[in-house]
C-alpha cells in the first residue's frame, strides 16, 4: 500500500482487511478500537464522511456500558500521566502542558469534582481553544445533569474523532467565497471577511464554543485566494461575516454594516462556494459552484 505522510485514501481504507483498518483509523476514538472493528464490517464506504457517520452511529447505538468505557478512556485535562500520542498533542496545543501550579491545582480539583458527580472525565475538543476558555467550560458544565453531560461528552468525543480523522485521510473538500460590488460592477477588492464556526446550539455570539477560523481581505478579484477551508471539512454550522460598511465607507452611500451569512456543512468532502452580490443598500447570496 502506498500513501503520503500517513494519509489514507478512501480506496485504500475500503480495501484493507480488518487488522489494517483498525490500525489505520482505530485511534480516532481514544483506546476504543471496537468502533473501527464494527465499522469495518460495513465497507465499502462511498465517501469518507459516510465511514465517519457510520462510526458515530456505532457509538450512539452502543449500550451505556460501552459508551462509558469510551468516555473513561479519555485522560483528565492537564493530567500529568502517560497519555496516547493523540491526546498529548491535542492538550499541548491548548497549552495544558504548561499550566502554572495554581492552574494545575484548579484543573485537578475541577476534574475530580466533575468525575465524582458524573462518573466519567470532563471531555472537550480542545483544538482552537485556550486553557482559560476550557476552564470556563468546566465551570459551566460541572453544574449540568449527568444525562445532559453524557450526551455532551459523547458529542465532544465525536468532534475529537473528526479532528483526528482529518489528519489521516485524503479528502478534497473546500470552502470559498467571491464578492461582487454590483454598484460599481467590479469585484469587492479588499473587503474584510471573517469565518466563524458555530458550535453548541448554533445561536450566534451567545452559543457555546463559537470561534473564529479566518480573518482575511479579498484579493483584486474579490476572492479569498486560497480556500478558506480545505481537506476533510467538519460538519456543522458556520458563518461568513462580510464587512460591507468598511468597504463602502467614504462614499456617503453606505447603509449596510456587517453582513452575516450562516450556512451548514453536511458533506465534508464537497466544495462549498458562498458568493455575495452587494451594493450599499442591499445584498444577495446563494450556494455557488
Amino acid at each position: 500500500m502506498s500513501h503520503i505522510s500517513g494519509i489514507y485514501t478512501l480506496q485504500e481504507l475500503n480495501e484493507m482487511d480488518r487488522p489494517a483498518f483498525v490500525a489505520a483509523v482505530g485511534v480516532i476514538f481514544e483506546k476504543s478500537p471496537w468502533v473501527a472493528e464494527s465499522a469495518w464490517k460495513k465497507r465499502p464506504f462511498p465517501a469518507i464522511h459516510s465511514m465517519f457517520e457510520s462510526m458515530l452511529e456505532i457509538v450512539e447505538q452502543a449500550d451505556e456500558e460501552l459508551q462509558l468505557a469510551l468516555l473513561r478512556a479519555h485522560p483528565d485535562l492537564g493530567a500529568r500521566l502517560a497519555m496516547t500520542e493523540e491526546s498529548t498533542r491535542e492538550q499541548a496545543g491548548a497549552g495544558l502542558d504548561q499550566l502554572t501550579k495554581r492552574e494545575f491545582r484548579y484543573l485537578d480539583a475541577m476534574n475530580r469534582l466533575y468525575r465524582e458527580k458524573h462518573g466519567f472525565p470532563f471531555i472537550i475538543a480542545v483544538k482552537g481553544r485556550t486553557k482559560e476558555a476550557i476552564m470556563a467550560f468546566m465551570r459551566k458544565r460541572v453544574a449540568h445533569s449527568r444525562e445532559a453531560e453524557l450526551k455532551q461528552a459523547l458529542k465532544e468525543v465525536g468532534k475529537i474523532a473528526g479532528l483526528r480523522l482529518d489528519g489521516l485521510v485524503q479528502a478534497n473538500g473546500r470552502l470559498s467565497t467571491h464578492v461582487l460590488d454590483t454598484a460599481s460592477g467590479r469585484p469587492a477588492s479588499g473587503m474584510r471577511v471573517e469565518l466563524w464556526e458555530l458550535e453548541g446550539d448554533g445561536m450566534g455570539a451567545a452559543a457555546d464554543g463559537i470561534r473564529q477560523l479566518k480573518d482575511i481581505r479579498l484579493n483584486e478579484d474579490g476572492r479569498c485566494g486560497e480556500a478558506l477551508l480545505t481537506g476533510y471539512l467538519h460538519t456543522g454550522t458556520y458563518e461568513l461575516r462580510f464587512h460591507a460598511g468598511d468597504y463602502f465607507a467614504g462614499r456617503d452611500i453606505g447603509f449596510l454594516d456587517v453582513i452575516p451569512v450562516r450556512f451548514t456543512i453536511k458533506e465534508p468532502e464537497a466544495h462549498y462556494h458562498v458568493p455575495l452580490l452587494v451594493s450599499p443598500g442591499g445584498y444577495s447570496t446563494y450556494k455557488g459552484n
